[in-house]
């Protein structure tokens, strides 16, 4: 029988089968016997699904956020991604303060809390990052409005640094992936229905042409969603909850820790030379993306010779993953950030441009394609008959997109020019097929698809353009889990470390959208070309599965091939 390919990776056995493991690995205690299989707390679990929801609620909610504030402020593309800079900047920031801290104290101070009062704290710190934009917004300071996202966001990393751990936590280790998949298939209807909630607070009515969004449209948002977040965190600490504690001991890795100050540090020298000086924007952001891969690859140069200080960076497959998961988010926020000022281009989907208040069924559909895909990966998890499983691997997607298109017609858009992109849902999955859950395969499959479709989108226009590029949604969808895993095989040990090293890298959601707003604003390249960066995005990350493929062979390590051989 075949195991879902996150299953290999990881060594996580399906419920009633066991995996060979290392002698020292097997799951026997000390007298020879089996350990008991942990029920899992659904009672928690609901509870932590709750945050996953509100992390994609927000994240695409900024995509309506950028077009207002772009007309409100006026700004130029570049500007106007500053907002996905801040917020997702802020992943990164508050992974690298947790991390030094910890490394400085010798202790993990997440593990020191637990991972449920590291929620809570989390929560609170977007209460008071979302309670900040109201003043900021009657200020009319856009200013002020970053530095409020970003004070939410780091609230964001704090609770999924915590929350992740804390579902697997929550039952049998043997079954938390299931845990943490659902948790992503709730995050994605979050980012389905984000943009159309948005939309109705501020202008009042998805669809309503010509409305003015004052300061009070503002307040009244982000109001509730600041009391939203206050009940989720009052909810947490009265719920009999575990503390969501482990044993591991924490292991100092003071080079590493270096190294990624050093990263900080020449980021942080970069905005500040673009600040003080004339210099264009697009080289200055390239520069950020060199000195990101700079330092990496240069960290692990050092580290293979001698891995002392280094930790899980020692290890090669970690320093390529870090790269993807970096290019990975910074591709699949850029092509949704961007969208918005696209559709208010004249020419491009309507001969006027589409106002504001119109863009929220397609933002929903770029955020609906990736729960169309994750719902699809989800089915693995599951133990179904071979036959059973193709059918629903069909099925399952065409329920999912009726869904996007039911929520959205359910808020008085018309969806009626969206019916055929049921054809690119089509050739999703047959590339799901086609990838048959091998992590390296699907990677190259789905990356060269996507690609593909961005180039598409460019040559295209109207709805052709649209269904093109938001079938990048379709395609990312099962990216993640394919780098996440290659990245963290064969770390033993450090796989925990690894994993905080890699959610550091959603750093590229604060890069690649600005650089491609900043080529947008050329002239002559304008915002519909300025999407072949995303093509060139993805086919690096082709590029990046056969190497990560060849660093983890060298090793001994074939996933694809254990996954095809059904071990």
């Amino acid at each position: 029988m075949k195991l879902p390919f996150f299953a290999v990776v990881l060594n996580i056995p399906k419920q009633n089968q066991t995996t060979a493991m290392p002698n020292e690995q097997k799951d026997l205690l000390k007298d020879g016997t089996k350990p008991a299989f942990i029920p899992t707390n659904y009672g928690a679990l609901t509870n932590l699904v709750i945050v996953f929801f509100f992390w994609g609620f927000i994240a695409a909610s900024n995509s309506i956020l950028i077009p207002f504030c772009k007309t409100h402020f006026n700004l130029n593309q570049f500007e106007s991604q500053l907002i996905g800079s801040a917020f997702y900047g802020a992943y990164f920031i508050g992974s690298l303060i947790l991390f030094i801290l910890s490394n400085v104290l010798g202790k993990d101070i997440l593990n020191k809390i637990g991972y449920k009062k590291g929620i809570i704290y989390g929560l609170a710190i977007s209460v008071v990052g979302a309670l900040l934009i109201i003043p900021s917004a009657n200020a009319n300071s856009f200013t002020a409005i970053l530095a409020s996202l970003f004070v939410v966001a780091l609230g964001f990393s704090l609770q999924q640094t915590a929350a992740q751990p804390f579902a697997i936590t929550l039952g049998d280790p043997s079954t938390g992936s299931h845990r943490l998949n659902l948790g992503g298939s709730i995050n994605s209807l979050g980012t389905t229905l984000g943009p159309i909630i948005v939309s109705f607070f501020l202008f009042g009515k998805v669809g309503a042409k010509d409305v003015v969004v004052t300061v009070t449209n503002i307040n009244t948002l982000y109001m509730i969603v600041a009391g939203v977040f206050a009940a989720v965190a009052i909810f947490f600490a009265i719920s009999k909850l575990p503390d969501g504690k482990n044993d591991e001991k924490f292991e100092k890795a003071n080079k590493a820790a270096s190294s990624l100050a050093i990263m900080t540090a020449g980021i942080v020298g970069v905005i500040i030379l673009g600040q003080l000086t004339d210099i264009q924007k697009t080289p200055l952001l390239l520069l950020v993306m060199l000195i990101v891969i700079g330092v990496l690859f240069y960290s692990n140069s050092k580290a293979v010779k001698s891995g002392e200080g280094w930790g899980a960076m020692k290890y090669e497959q970690l320093i390529y993953g870090m790269i993807g998961i970096f290019v990975y988010v910074g591709v699949e926020v850029t092509i949704d950030n961007n969208f918005g000022a696209l559709l208010k281009t004249p020419g491009y989907l309507t001969e006027a441009g589409l106002d504001e208040s119109m863009i929220s069924k397609y933002v929903s559909l770029y955020w609906g394609s990736l729960m169309i895909g994750r719902w699809t990966g989800a089915i693995s998890v599951f133990n179904l008959s071979p036959q059973m499983k193709k059918i629903m691997m069909f099925i399952v997607p065409f329920v999912a997109f009726a869904i996007v298109l039911f929520v959205n017609s359910l808020n008085g858009s018309d969806v009626s020019d969206l019916y055929y992109y049921g054809i690119c849902v089509a050739v999703a999955i047959a590339g799901f097929y086609f990838g048959q859950e091998k992590p390296v395969k699907t990677l190259i499959t789905v990356s060269v698809m996507a690609a593909a479709s961005m180039v598409i989108g460019v040559l295209a226009s109207g709805i052709v353009s649209v269904y093109a590029l938001m079938a990048g949604g379709l395609f990312c969808s099962v990216m993640w889990p394919c780098i996440f895993s290659l990245a963290v095989g064969g770390l033993g040990k450090y796989t925990s470390q690894g994993s905080a090293f890699l959610i550091m890298m959603i750093l590229g959601g604060a890069v690649i959208p600005p650089l491609q707003g900043a080529i947008g604003d050329i002239g002559s390249v304008g915002y519909h070309k300025s999407y072949l960066l995303a093509a060139v995005c993805f086919l690096f990350l082709a590029w990046l599965a056969l190497k990560l493929k060849s660093v983890l062979h060298k090793q001994g390590l074939d996933f694809d091939e254990s996954i095809g051989g059904g071990h």
